[in-house]
């Protein structure tokens, strides 16, 4: 082995003209070599990525890692932590012996340091809370993730026309409930008269699936006030981005609520953002730990469109990078789109682990340098095989890498310390007060009541002009709710432009 050779290709390799983040240092025979960064190009950090591993190789370090550069570089990040491991990156670091010997061997600086942090939650716990409303997913995602049939689908486009036609505001699950249970029950003739008739069993089949991911905590993503994506990328008064982490370690028993969350924030960013060009950096970079969940009892037609989303997601300069333990757990439509791989070892107790073993392997750029099927099972704590993309977009060498240690804290923070965090947050007020406009649920029981009580009482009828009074002043205000800065996104949802082209 060459060790001169194997010096200047990783020199040649991982040198860049634009900005970069150094990751850490290249090893040869198991240990690193002083003065041989393993640098990634910012320019293609748009690229995509995996970080993969078994338990206990150091995927959750290597996360911090990059996060911290990111930011230090005025890239926010936005992180899900489902494990509950990453809210330490507020506090600063301790320097240890271990860190010291481990920087000198790489001949790499370490300086510890705290970032700013955001802690966001979509479900029961504390933070910044994340919400969207029904009628920003629009039928189209809403079917996708309720895994509908066509016939389905169609019921519930028109229920969303119905609403449109109507001005029934759907704001959260309510909303929807109420409204199927309505076009069900009382307003059925009406529904048929206007729209065609309505099988009751394909009402009763959404309801079903409403209800089962109403199990799930969705009552609380769903609402106002719905969470603005530009929210997502703040730089403190120094310049570095946010790391925004979003708190879902109560969550991994409820796929169907991730997966969810994950296509409506990433079709919100698509419809949200500009198309960026050739700016030299991303606007964000969304880390997606335990990335096996997104998968996780999904549909085709829910994986064909999270694919779609990776695919056009990246020319508006978002980065996104999928922690998982084995690269099979990512479908291959978006395994083959990740550009920079960062493997932790694997381990092989059983026949199948060794064919995964060769497989991701075999993803590898070929070297001369390492037998990699080999060092993914030999890697200590820490080290990495890493391959990114350069500036041209093609990817670079080969290189096991001693990853460099997180500057800011490698623990948790404390109950206070969330508590303290979360009080100081200028998002906390803006998203964190509870917000139950009239929408269709209040509408539709009010007017169920009105003719309950014209039944019971029969009262003179009202003269048209009298009439006329009534529903401009009803109007009024039905539209108010409806040009609010929630709808003007539009009723049928951010999905259907992107869906339909």
């Amino acid at each position: 082995m060459n060790s001169e050779n194997f010096i200047q290709t990783i020199k040649d390799g991982y040198a860049f003209k634009g900005d970069f983040i150094t990751i850490g240092g290249g090893m040869l025979g198991g240990q690193p070599l002083p003065d041989l960064p393993v640098n990634i190009s910012l320019k293609t950090l748009n690229r995509h990525g995996l970080i993969a591993g078994a338990t206990g190789t150091g995927k959750t370090k290597t996360i911090q890692v990059l996060s911290e550069q990111l930011s230090a570089k005025g890239i926010p990040v936005l992180m899900m932590d489902i494990k509950g491991d990453f809210s330490g990156i507020a506090e600063t670091g301790t320097k240890t012996p271990f860190i010291e010997e481990r920087h000198t061997k790489m001949n790499l600086p370490y300086e510890p340091k705290a970032f700013p942090v955001e802690l966001l939650t979509i479900s029961k716990q504390n933070g910044v809370r994340l919400r969207a409303t029904i009628s920003e997913f629009g039928p189209v995602l809403l079917s996708r993730i309720l895994d509908l049939n066509d016939t389905q689908s169609g019921v519930m486009s028109l229920i969303f026309k119905y609403c449109d036609d109507h001005q029934l505001p759907l704001l959260d699950l309510k909303d929807l409930k109420k409204v199927i249970q309505f076009i069900t029950n009382e307003g059925k003739e009406d529904i048929e008269r206007e729209y065609g008739r309505v099988s009751t069993a394909s009402t009763g089949s959404i309801l079903r699936k409403l209800i089962e991911l109403e199990q799930q905590d969705a009552d609380l993503f769903f609402g106002e006030t719905s969470f603005e994506i530009r929210d997502l990328m703040r730089m403190d008064e120094n310049g570095n981005g946010y790391v925004n982490i979003l708190r879902l370690n109560d969550i991994q028993d409820k796929p169907k609520l991730f997966s969810t969350f994950m296509l409506c924030l990433l079709a919100e960013i698509y419809n949200t953002m500009p198309e960026q060009g050739d700016s030299g950096q991303p606007e964000l970079v969304i880390f997606i730990d335990e990335a096996h969940l997104i998968f996780k009892e999904a549909s085709k037609a829910l994986l064909d469109q999270i694919e779609t989303i990776v695919k056009l997601i990246r020319s508006k300069g978002i980065g996104l990078y999928f922690i998982t333990q084995n690269p099979t757990d990512i479908p291959d439509g978006v395994l083959a789109q990740l550009g920079l791989k960062i493997q932790h070892a694997l381990r092989a107790f059983t026949d199948k682990d060794r064919k995964a073993i060769k497989l991701a392997a075999e993803n590898f750029p070929s070297t001369e340098f390492y037998k990699t099927n080999e060092i993914i099972t030999q890697l200590g704590t820490g080290e990495a095989l890493v391959t990114a993309l350069n500036e041209k977009g093609i990817p670079t060498p080969l290189a096991v890498c001693m990853m460099r240690a997180p500057m800011s804290r490698m623990d948790i923070l404390t109950a206070d310390e969330i508590t303290a965090l979360i009080q100081k947050s200028s998002l906390a007020s803006k998203y964190n007060t509870i917000v139950d406009r009239e929408s269709a649920y209040e509408i539709l029981n009010r007017k169920l009541s009105e003719v309950q009580d014209i039944s019971e009482d029969k009262p003179a009828k009202p003269t048209a002009r009298a009439e006329k009074k009534e529903e401009n002043v009803f109007t009024k205000q039905i539209v108010k709710v409806l040009t609010s800065a929630t709808f003007i996104r539009g009723a049928f949802g951010v999905l259907n432009k992107m869906f339909k082209k």
